[in-house]
């Protein structure tokens, strides 16, 4: 490994890191400066539900599709959420993986596997940037940072396919270029809208809060009765 490779995967990761934990820490102090309002309205007399279970099951909603209709309605756009966000927490990973326990990274059915989620991202990518592109009303919502964001994702997921074996000695370009775009990311992250995530916590909390309060969560399913004629 050239002196290089070792800088942009060990110093280079290790400062873009840092320069994120600095501006998240800044970010969520000041976020929590504001004090969520009181209900207004009377609490429900549900009997059923608690302060703990709104809010779990706030958190717990993003791995419930069945519990928005709008996921249920458009199932294939979930798995595509699912794929692309662990495709990207693998990416994140494979970052210290490959330079401080390499080992993990030997099994060739390891390598195959992350190639095949991380070539599925990239088409995930491709097919979402089409989209934003073609269709008017999402053209017309996009912003520049949209746009930016996922384009920088979809090519980070390409250049992890061929990162990810770890073969420096067959050539240290693709390491470079991968860990290159790692440290960009990790810089860019606190400024784009992919930082969304650092306020899921916070805000599902509020709102599995007040939903608890008003008897709505967790969300109480009541048999359909069919109806009946005359």
């Amino acid at each position: 490994m050239s002196d290089a490779l070792r800088f942009v995967s060990d110093e280079l990761q290790l400062m873009a890191l840092s320069f994120m934990a600095i501006v998240y820490i800044i970010r969520i102090r000041w976020f929590l400066k504001f004090k969520a309002t009181r209900d207004r309205q009377a609490p429900a007399e549900r009997r059923d539900t608690s302060l703990f279970k709104g809010i779990i099951y706030s958190w717990a909603n993003i791995a419930m599709p069945w519990s928005m209709e709008s996921t249920r309605r458009m199932f294939f756009f979930y798995i595509q959420f699912v794929v692309f966000h662990l495709a990207v927490a693998a990416n994140i990973g494979m970052s210290f993986v490959i330079p401080y326990a390499p080992d993990l990274m030997r099994p060739i059915v390891v390598v195959r596997l992350l190639q095949l989620l991380f070539a599925a991202a990239f088409m995930i990518g491709c097919y979402r940037m089409y989209r934003r592109l073609s269709n008017p009303a999402m053209r017309l919502i996009s912003t520049p940072d949209d746009l930016f964001s996922l384009g920088l994702l979809t090519v980070w997921s390409f250049a992890s396919i061929f990162a990810a074996p770890n073969r420096p000695d067959l050539g240290e370009g693709p390491l470079m270029v991968y860990f290159i775009m790692t440290a960009f990311f990790l810089v860019y992250v606190p400024f784009s809208k992919i930082s969304h995530y650092l306020y899921y916590p916070f805000t599902r909390f509020y709102f599995g809060k007040t939903m608890h309060y008003r008897g709505v969560y967790p969300v109480k399913r009541v048999a359909q009765t069919k109806p009946t004629t005359v």
